[in-house]
């Protein structure tokens, strides 16, 4: 089985590269440099370059903030990308998996969101990739979409890196307590996804570490949990000036997952607990 994965320079996709290979199995990565995705001729030569079994799409455009002065960049990356990608898969008939997030909701309302709750997406990011997940399901009849929040993980940048690295410049940090969601660790992330692109479970799915924190929470275990004197103090999200307006609710509901029989992921404490020591351990290798 060859798997075409997008996105290897982001903290995602490099960790799915790394659990396929712990499994042995085959994949092709092209950089960007390599391969650009909004190119749909590339894209389209690409495949008929290669042998091609299934695709891992998490390559996406990220920046919330940015995007909303940058909109058309934003749509071309995170949705006529994908657009063309699906086309290739279906033309195929190959699997796509499709990697979402919760901000195609509009975070009203303090329950978990279902994988079939209307969606209301609040900034062009949302919006984006609500347009990526309507031309995956257009096309594709065997596909996987899977909405995450709250990513971190060792390549690349991050709340986590951020609250760490502000710990180490100020005495004081303001972080909103009113935006609830679950924090996703991108090892323990790529784990369930190559579970999945080996089955023919397609549908659906929230996948993100199990618990719920607001950003407050999560930043105050963060300074607990490395040892920081840091003072954190909670303010609102109308207290925090951002471009992108940010969903309250993104408690996502991972039943979808027990259906399909695939594991949830372990809490979002134990695996910020794991990750601080990875890139601990990572900063000590570079010394």
């Amino acid at each position: 089985m060859s798997i075409f994965v997008t996105g290897v320079g982001g903290q995602l996709g490099h960790d799915v590269i790394e659990e396929l290979y712990s499994r042995g199995l085959d994949y092709i990565a092209p950089s960007h440099d390599e391969l650009d995705l909004c190119d749909r001729g590339a894209v389209l030569e690409f495949f008929n370059s290669n042998d091609i079994d299934a695709v891992m799409h998490c390559a996406a455009y990220t920046a919330v903030d940015k995007a909303e002065s940058e909109p058309d960049l934003c749509m071309s990356i995170n949705a006529d990308a994908t657009a063309f990608i699906a086309e290739c898969c279906a033309s195929r008939d190959i699997p796509l998996m499709y990697i979402s997030t919760d901000y195609v909701f509009p975070g009203t309302g303090d329950m978990p969101y279902s994988v079939d709750d209307p969606k209301g997406p609040l900034q062009v990011y949302g919006k984006s990739k609500l347009a990526g997940e309507s031309a995956v399901l257009a096309a594709c009849s065997k596909c996987f979409i899977v909405r995450v929040s709250w990513v971190f993980g060792s390549n690349g940048g991050n709340f986590v890196k951020t609250i760490l690295r502000l710990a180490s410049e100020r005495d004081c940090i303001s972080v909103v307590a009113d935006q609830v969601g679950s924090p996703t660790y991108t090892r323990d992330l790529a784990v369930l996804l190559c579970d999945m692109i080996t089955t023919a479970s397609y549908g659906i799915y929230h996948a993100t570490n199990e618990g719920f924190c607001s950003f407050y929470d999560f930043a105050c275990e963060i300074v607990r949990l490395s040892g920081s004197t840091l003072d954190v103090v909670s303010i609102t999200s109308d207290q925090y000036a951002a471009a992108a307006t940010r969903p309250l609710n993104s408690r996502l509901s991972k039943s979808s997952l027990d259906v399909a029989g695939f594991n949830r992921l372990p809490t979002w404490q134990d695996a910020l607990s794991r990750y601080l020591k990875e890139i601990n351990q990572n900063a000590m290798d570079r010394t």
